[in-house]
């Protein structure tokens, strides 16, 4: 099945708002995570979701949430990004 790239982005940009939905007080607690995870693109095509949460310019800082989805099997062109900061209240 076939998969485009605006496919991917569309799926980094809907995980990028769910990891978004944490809030910087709970992800404190747990910095540096991540997760990945398999799922189906809307076209069919296997996916890997990719999800991390780093400190973006030192402990206790700004948290940097970043996503990427890729195809499966892994090919080099296939994959798009995403990212956002939690901003410190």
């Amino acid at each position: 099945m076939s998969l485009d790239l605006q496919e991917l982005r569309d799926l980094a940009q809907e995980e990028l708002a769910q990891a978004k939905t944490l809030k910087w007080r709970e992800l404190a607690k747990v910095v540096p995570w991540g997760d990945s995870y398999r799922g189906f693109a809307p076209s069919g095509r296997e996916v890997e979701f990719e999800r991390s949460y780093i400190w973006a310019h030192g402990e206790n800082d700004d948290i940097l949430c970043e996503v990427t989805v890729r195809c499966l099997p892994e090919r080099e062109d296939c994959d798009a990004h995403a990212r956002c900061l939690i901003e410190r209240p």
